[in-house]
């Protein structure tokens, strides 16, 4: 069993929690995600590692509710356990001194980015990262974000916080800065966002990579759940990734095939409410 340490509201349906797993903290690195299953009977769901301490031997997650599980999952608090936290998976980011670079990170993909970014800073590099949400509570770790990059874009759609813009459009300011010489970007967040990202930095020909485990189900290349079409053919997310050549994603497949199951998850999340009225209802009435 692993063990929840401590557990911060983000906003209203982004959570975090630290879990005590020394083994996973033990070899960790950026870029690399967890399985993980809150019971014996639960999915399992992947989250890439958002940090870790080797000392305390515990790895932080954050992730937000959408379906069923990540529902569940944020219903926990300090002292519960998870049944299983498997990890660390896929390949670490390739992490060296490329010169100037950019990180991205939009919603909950802040929280990925996050040690990438700053195993860039220690490596060397200048880091210029771009950070967005909706709004501003959707805004977190803006000053950790801040301590590991030279220069810090915070934007929200809505103009709430920081630029109003998409995280788009002061990376073409960047990449259209005869100043810059961008070696490499970093982009996670919602399909789309990375999609758009890819679009934006194709014209300079600046390598993109992005990372996928959004898509991934079993996580050990068992399922095939995570097959994913590059140019030069498929491969899988969980083991051949998580992060992949932008320039090369089908996109266009990708979004398709991730909203396969969105009518299968909205019957799961009604029938999660429903049961969590009736059990409310029954606790309420014996009291």
């Amino acid at each position: 069993m692993y063990k929840i340490l401590s557990k911060e509201v983000l906003s209203n349906v982004v959570k975090l929690m630290e879990i005590e797993a020394p083994h996973v903290a033990r070899k960790a690195a950026a870029g690399q995600f967890v399985i993980v299953r809150i019971d014996e009977f639960g999915e399992r769901i992947p989250l890439t590692i958002a940090d870790y301490d080797r000392e305390k031997g515990s790895i932080t997650i954050i992730f937000q509710e959408l379906g069923k599980s990540t529902m569940q999952l944020g219903k926990l608090n300090p002292g519960d356990s998870l049944v299983s936290f498997a990890g660390p998976l896929g390949h670490p980011t390739e992490i060296e001194n490329f010169g100037t670079v950019v990180c991205m990170g939009g919603g909950v993909g802040i929280a990925p980015i996050y040690p990438i970014a700053r195993a860039l800073k220690e490596a060397g590099n200048k880091v210029i990262s771009i950070i967005g949400a909706r709004t501003k509570e959707l805004i977190f770790w803006e000053e950790k974000m801040r301590a590991v990059s030279d220069e810090l874009i915070v934007c929200t759609d809505d103009g709430s916080h920081g630029r109003k813009s998409l995280v788009t459009e002061p990376l073409k300011e960047i990449l259209d800065n005869k100043n810059n010489t961008i070696a490499k970007v970093w982009a996670i967040g919602p399909a789309i966002m990375m999609k758009f990202v890819t679009i934006a930095t194709r014209p300079y020909n600046v390598p993109t990579i992005v990372s996928l485990n959004t898509i991934m189900i079993d996580g050990t290349g068992m399922c095939g759940g995570c097959r994913v079409l590059l140019e030069d053919g498929a491969q899988f997310v969980c083991v051949d990734g998580p992060e992949f050549n932008g320039h090369k994603v089908d996109w266009d497949n990708l979004l398709s095939r991730l909203s396969f199951y969105k009518n299968e998850e909205k019957q799961a999340v009604e029938h999660y409410e429903h049961t969590c009225r009736i059990d409310g209802a029954t606790v309420k009435g014996r009291e």
